[in-house]
């Protein structure tokens, strides 16, 4: 009579513990992508509170802020969240630069946010443009893209058509 044993041989533990340990290395790196453009899109909603002085800044003198203080906002430093270290205004564009709590691989970088208008149609409320995606059709894009996160973190909507 045969003596039947249940259970694994050691190899076959050491086996499943290397596919495990392979699967986690190919998505690891995925993961940390994600994480990071997580916080960039957390992060983005700051900049509202500068669209609407802007914009009505736009809509009453057809004309942008140069800076915070012509928007009627606190200075860039005193902008902040768990991402964001500094919002700016300058000649309309907002500038998020992150920090605090962010990623390595994005502090200090920048993302703009610039308005886009109908120069000749004050009437037509400005539109926003992210990063380095390009603006409506007949609408010009006012300010400077200083953007510098790498593109493979930027949400969707904030890169150039075609990457």
């Amino acid at each position: 009579m045969a003596i039947r044993r249940d259970g694994f041989t050691l190899m076959e533990m050491m086996v499943v513990i290397a596919i495990i340990g392979i699967l986690a290395l190919i998505a690891a790196p995925s993961y940390l992508d994600q994480m990071i453009r997580r916080q960039i899109i957390d992060a983005v909603p700051l900049a509202d509170i500068a669209k609407t002085p802007v914009a009505t800044a736009w809509a009453v003198a057809h004309s942008f802020p140069r800076d915070n203080a012509g928007a009627g906002l606190p200075a860039a430093d005193k902008i902040v969240s768990n991402f964001i270290s500094a919002v700016s205004v300058e000649e309309g564009a907002i500038h998020i630069t992150f920090g605090n709590s962010a990623n390595s691989t994005i502090k200090g970088k920048i993302l703009s946010i610039r308005p886009a208008v109908v120069e000749d149609a004050p009437i037509v409320p400005v539109a926003w443009v992210c990063g380095n995606a390009a603006g409506p059709g007949k609408m010009t894009i006012k300010g400077e893209n200083r953007t510098n996160v790498p593109a493979a973190y930027l949400p969707l909507n904030c890169r150039a058509r075609g990457k």
